[in-house]
């Protein structure tokens, strides 16, 4: 039996012996499975593989006495993020205020990066942080090592805490890093790992690892119960299947006694599960002898545009209209220059195209009435229709609407889904319902909204107590009724120069708060940069009145004040936003916000850090909010084009540190994609 020491020396011997006869590199595929815990790995141990950028994965696995429930993404290229829940079965949480909780469960993220790629004679390497923050049950720092010499994938790695000789302290606060901050002391804690798979095809593959995790040494809920000696074995062995393309199945034999599953499935982030058809509008007969305007005008309006207005002079063609359909605006005007194609203006000279967001003009295209023909017919490119056009958003000439619906009212009706994770009464609490909202823009920019929801299916409740001076950790009160009014307000966006807008809202602005919200913005650099200020003066709502206000003899008013920025990298998809300033709390500090666009989807992450010394309870002081969230455009289900998009975040709830109000529309989010630097880059997105 080997050591692992020997094991280790055995498995470098072969990377290089290996690799000195290897031709080419064949990259992570197919040896991209999840591993008991959702990462890119064997069955306990993590391979230097990882997942193909801008894809995801869900799964559940189990191998007794664990049960995961994870979810994996890769946002950048060699960077996948793990979010993974442990359930330890059959051993409660000891805590008599956990009652109902039922099995005792943890909460984890986990990182890994390759920060070398495999290459013709090296092996990939990758970085790997296991649950940095929270209980740190299942925490570890490691090195991995892969490398393929298709079809068999070698892997070795070193690692601490979960994979080293003894587990690591217990960490509630900020992020703890051993590897980076005692280098030497990782070292010295870590011990090998390593395993091979062989894959004869890329419908299966067959699993071989060295596990080093001593179960019975770690501080684990599980351990006084089925850990009270060693573990059998050390060697794990299982069988993986690929049904169809994206789904994987996995059966193993673990620690020498325990049968283990694992089922998943992956996709590539923002491609629509149903592809995407966009049914053209077909003229009838008689109307083709109409005006040309008019013409125009009517087929925008079936096409998915409203306020549509057209006009001619000097010859130039001025088309205004919204985009009530398509998800980029980008897209929206390559479906105008379809229907001009279509109708072939003889008087059209120069075209603008001018879109318009709450009757706002946030955007223009320009180019030539003949290069749209000429585009059309096959006698010009499209790079060279696009070197001769023009993006703007400075917007001039807008003509007023003529043709067309109206977008005065729009309404909808959509599902609701709300989660509240850990709490001590029951690990999931949930409500499921029907959000309906009516919004009415009697003028330009104005806007009055209100929004019902339903909840047929809620569970929410809680045994904690809301500290002495809650902002957010009384919010279970508003999140337990079935029946919410979320929202009854007023929205005025005006854009005061071509680059300075402004916004004020009024009313019920949130389920949770009332008052007067207000906020000015500016793009910058063409868009790379966003700047603005905002502040809100409001009052808590009384949960048992939709229309009263709270009067607790707490606090009556509420302020905040905050300078904001967004720097975008339109490169990468990635933008970074910082808020600053007092929060509701009174607090103050910043709140940092990373997002990823990624065809449509967009993935955030946020972290906050502010001043808690003015909160008296543990349960406040020395916490940094903390929370991610995702907004899926309908689009990927529907089958056809649209502008909507679902919201989630998963967030604590009930802390009170790094608090905002939640806004209808931020000015950033207004201008959103309608930058020059966006609209540059998605030129090649007309079609």
């Amino acid at each position: 039996m080997y050591s692992a020491r020997s094991y280790a020396c055995l498995l470098f011997a072969l990377f290089f012996l290996f690799s000195a006869f290897s031709d080419a590199c064949a990259g992570d595929e197919p040896f991209t499975y999840p591993s008991n815990r959702g990462d890119t790995g064997l069955m306990e141990v993590p391979t230097a593989r990882v997942m193909r950028k801008n894809s995801y994965r869900l799964g559940i696995s189990q191998v007794t006495p664990y049960r995961y429930y994870y979810g994996a993404i890769s946002p950048l290229k060699g960077l996948e993020i793990t979010g993974r829940i442990t359930e330890v079965l059959g051993v409660d949480v000891i805590n008599p205020t956990f009652q109902g909780y039922g099995d005792y469960k943890d909460k984890a993220v986990d990182l890994k990066y390759q920060f070398i790629p495999e290459g013709k004679y090296l092996p990939a390497v990758a970085l790997g942080i296991m649950d940095p923050h929270g209980t740190r049950r299942y925490a570890a720092q490691y090195i991995s090592v892969s490398k393929q010499i298709y079809p068999f994938d070698f892997t070795m790695g070193f690692g601490n805490g979960r994979f080293g000789k003894r587990p690591l302290s217990a960490q509630t606060g900020n992020l703890k890093l051993e590897i980076i901050t005692d280098p030497r002391g990782w070292l010295e804690d870590s011990l090998f790992f390593g395993g091979i798979q062989f894959a004869p095809s890329e419908k299966y593959a067959l699993m071989l690892e060295y596990s080093p995790i001593k179960y019975h040494v770690q501080t684990d809920p599980a351990r006084e119960k089925y850990f009270t000696s060693p573990a059998p074995s050390k060697y794990n062995f299982g069988l993986r299947y690929k049904p169809s393309k994206w789904s994987e199945v996995g059966m193993s034999w673990q620690r020498g006694n325990q049968f283990g599953v694992n089922a998943s499935v992956a996709f590539d982030i923002g491609v629509p599960l149903v592809p995407l058809y966009d049914r053209s509008y077909q003229e009838g007969p008689s109307e083709k002898t109409d005006p040309e305007l008019t013409r125009i005008a009517r087929a925008m309006s079936g096409s998915g545009f409203s306020d549509v207005g057209v006009t001619v002079g000097d010859d130039e063609l001025r088309i205004t209209a919204h985009n009530d359909k398509y998800f980029l605006n980008s897209r929206a005007v390559g479906k105008v220059l379809r229907i001009i194609a279509d109708i072939n203006p003889a008087y059209a000279g120069r075209v603008h195209i001018i879109l318009t967001e709450r009757g706002i003009p946030v955007m223009e295209f320009e180019c030539a009435g003949r290069d749209i023909a000429e585009l059309y017919a096959d006698r010009m490119s499209l790079d060279d229709f696009l070197a001769v056009s023009e993006f703007r958003t400075v917007v001039t000439g807008a003509p007023e609407t003529r043709v067309g619906r109206k977008a005065s009212w729009s309404y909808g009706v959509r599902p609701a889904l709300e989660t509240f994770l850990n709490d001590p009464s029951g690990f999931f609490k949930y409500r499921l319902g029907v959000q309906g909202w009516i919004n009415y823009q009697p003028l330009k920019g104005l806007s009055l909204i209100t929004g019902l929801v339903t909840y047929p299916l809620n569970n929410i409740s809680t045994v904690n107590e809301p500290v002495s001076d809650p902002v957010r950790s009384d919010i279970v009160l508003y999140k337990e009724k079935s029946v919410v009014l979320n929202r009854l307000m007023f929205d005025w966006i005006k854009r005061v120069t071509p680059d300075v807008y402004g916004r004020l809202a009024a009313g019920h602005l949130e389920v949770q708060y009332s008052g007067v919200d207000a906020e000015v913005a500016t793009p910058a650099f063409d868009g790379r940069v966003y700047f603005g200020a905002s502040g809100s003066a409001v009052k808590k709502r009384d949960p048992d009145n939709i229309l009263k206000f709270k009067r607790d003899g707490v606090r009556d008013l509420y302020t905040t004040a905050f300078f904001n920025t967004r720097l975008n990298v339109p490169e990468t998809g990635m933008a970074v936003d910082v808020k600053a300033g007092r929060f509701l709390a009174g607090d103050y500090g910043a709140r940092v916000t990373l997002s990823k666009f990624i065809n449509g989807v967009t993935i955030r992450a946020w972290y906050g850090i502010t001043d808690t010394s003015g909160f008296e309870d543990g349960f406040n002081r020395g916490y940094h909010d903390k929370g991610i969230g995702v907004s899926i455009p309908l689009r990927l289900f529907k089958g056809t084009d649209s502008r909507t998009a679902y919201n989630y975040s998963l967030s604590p709830w009930t802390r009170d540190t790094g608090q905002d109000i939640e806004h209808f529309e931020t000015l950033f989010d207004f201008i959103g994609r309608n930058a020059k630097v966006f609209l540059d880059r998605e030129k090649t997105m007309l079609f």
